[in-house]
């Protein structure tokens, strides 16, 4: 016997998947293009060789009563007005125009006047009975659709009844309370996955950014939807739907959506890490081979990109999951090929690399990044990488970076990653390449053990050739200088005549505006000449007379520094080292 779900993708139903209730389903299985709303039929012309050209003779004398109206008649069968092709005869509009009108002038099919409590009582008691309905006529007749296949199209209708609540986010709580929230989510587990698929665009359209619903609101609505194992439903429809359909390739993206939406709020963000099911999931769709690329798998990848963002408590279950070695392999593909400009496939790999940056944030994402081999592939991209570059680039940095990057430091030189990076640090680069060059090379000088082989290595670099490199960060401190000066003196201005309540309102802002100038980057580079001048005599000499060159002494990069100092907070173990590594190298600044 031929199953509902085949009736449903054999009728030809539109992406918005709107069920139409019909008698005959073996009919709608013959008729795949044709719905009850859209009908074609040949014209109904006859051919008349003998017809002349040009307009009609005027009416005779005997015809003057007809005549009164010159215009075209309405056919008495609408759908003999229209060809096949949907262009209109006599009555100047198709028939499917015809029954917009009539929908339009349809008195029944005007909204209600109120939304509001009674109007969502009223609407929850009818949804309910269709549930009840359906699923009454689907237990008696299973193996006969054509007798609940009404009741299928009904309940499709009153899910779609329930868009409306989008616009009206203060019914949510009673929305909640009144245990719709529970039924709808019920129907993610339907027989007929249209009709799951339905439940979910609902839910999406109802947990959507764009709603103008209150945090409380809101919050009330997601939690009732989580308790109705809202993840769970939502990973087995991922497990059941077909992607080589296209309404399944769209519930996909739909239930995507849906888990986007929920991730705007942290802990429910940390819920959705802890379903391992679903995390599996994601990563084998991400990592599903596809040409092109499609959006359900870039998807996928922004949503990983997305927990990870969103919690130090994910980065650490997906580095767990062995995330980092399915990413990089996923992202190796970009050694020397670039994806596509501007298309899914090259959003897919930012927000791969945007992911594992995240992950080696977290010591046991930067364990699983050594273990990986992610830095030889990351030198390896730097050397023969095009678009894949300054990302890979960045997750070298973030995974060098921190109290627990040593390994990755340490990495780095054993790979024979110091020639890449001092070679690439020569050229000239953007901002942010710059950035993060510097930021590799005061890691490793932080994190290096002393008098150790990798310590000795990196430092020789910056000696080597008349200290071309010690001179090429004097004068990048040079510019970066001067662009914070001039931020710092633009700030000055602005503060003659403030109050002090003013200045601390605007505080943040000029913070801001002194970081867009270049201060961080500005604090790193004068980190790694107080290093210098720690640990080398030769470079000591070298940085002092470059400053002099200028009329500068080691003051201007103790200033930074001291700046540094007093803004750390002392409060966790990695501040109190931090400022006491930085107090230490003031010393050797005076």
């Amino acid at each position: 016997m031929t199953s509902i779900d085949d009736i449903f993708k054999g009728a030809g139903i539109p992406s918005k998947r709107k069920l139409d209730p019909v008698r005959d389903p073996t009919e709608i299985y013959k008729s795949a293009k044709l719905t009850s709303h859209t009908r074609r039929h040949q014209p109904q012309v006859e051919d008349d060789l003998d017809l002349e050209a040009g307009p009609a003779p005027p009416p005779d004398d005997d015809q003057e009563d007809e005549a009164d109206d010159y215009g075209p008649s309405l056919p008495d069968d609408p759908s003999l007005g229209d060809d096949e092709e949907g262009r209109f005869f006599g009555g100047g509009i198709t028939a499917q125009e015809a029954e917009i009108l009539d929908f339009v002038n349809d008195d029944s099919s005007t909204a209600p006047d109120k939304i509001d409590v009674a109007w969502l009582k009223k609407t929850a008691l009818a949804f309910e009975k269709k549930i009840t309905r359906n699923a009454e006529l689907r237990a008696r007749f299973e193996n006969d659709p054509a007798k609940f296949i009404d009741s299928e199209a009904d309940l499709d209708a009153a899910i779609k009844a329930l868009s409306i609540l989008g616009e009206h986010a203060e019914l949510y709580g009673e929305f909640a309370r009144l245990g719709c929230v529970g039924s709808l989510v019920s129907l993610l587990a339907h027989e007929n996955t249209d009709i799951a698929i339905d439940a979910v665009e609902i839910v999406g359209e109802l947990t959507d950014e764009d709603v103008n619903a209150t945090e409380e609101q809101w919050v009330a609505l997601v939690d009732a939807l989580m308790e109705a194992d809202l993840l769970g439903l939502l990973a087995s429809n991922f497990g059941r739907l077909d992607e080589t359909q296209e309404a399944d390739r769209a519930g996909v993206y739909h239930a995507l959506g849906v888990v986007e939406n929920l991730c705007s709020r942290v802990e429910t963000a940390e819920t959705i890490g802890k379903d391992e099911e679903l995390l599996r999931w994601l990563l084998a769709r991400a990592g599903r081979a596809e040409k092109p690329v499609s959006q359900n798998k870039q998807y996928a990848a922004e949503i990983l990109a997305i927990l990870v963002q969103s919690s130090v408590a994910n980065r650490r279950r997906l580095a767990s999951l062995n995330a980092v070695d399915e990413m990089l392999q996923l992202v190796a593909a970009y050694r020397k090929r670039d994806p596509e400009k501007g298309g899914d496939e090259e959003e897919y790999m930012e927000n791969l690399f945007e992911a594992l940056t995240c992950i080696v944030d977290d010591p046991e994402g930067k364990a699983k990044f050594v273990d990986a081999e992610g830095v030889e592939l990351c030198l390896i991209m730097l050397k023969e990488g095009k678009l894949s570059k300054a990302a890979s680039l960045r997750l070298l940095d973030h995974a060098a970076g921190g109290p627990s990057g040593a390994g990755v430091c340490q990495k780095i030189v054993d790979a024979g990653g110091l020639k890449t990076i001092f070679t690439m640090f020569m050229k000239k680069h953007d901002a942010q390449k710059t950035e993060h060059l510097v930021g590799i090379f005061a890691s490793m000088l932080r994190l290096l053990p002393a008098d150790s082989a990798e310590r000795i290595r990196t430092l020789a670099k910056f000696v080597e050739k008349d200290y071309e490199k010690t001179e090429k960060l004097v004068n990048l401190r040079r510019e970066y200088g001067a662009r914070v000066g001039a931020a710092d003196a633009q700030i000055q201005e602005e503060q003659k005549g403030m109050s002090d309540d003013e200045k601390e309102d605007a505080a943040d802002d000029w913070f801001s505006r002194r970081l867009d100038a270049g201060l961080f980057c500005l604090q790193t580079i004068d980190v790694i000449l107080a290093w210098l001048v720690a640990e080398d005599g030769g470079a000591r000499e070298k940085i002092q007379a470059l400053l002099a060159d200028r009329d500068e002494t080691f003051a201007v990069i103790k200033s930074t520094i001291q700046e540094q100092i007093d803004g750390i907070e002392t409060e966790s173990d990695e501040g109190k080292d931090t400022k006491e590594m930085l107090s230490t190298l003031a010393q050797f600044l005076a």
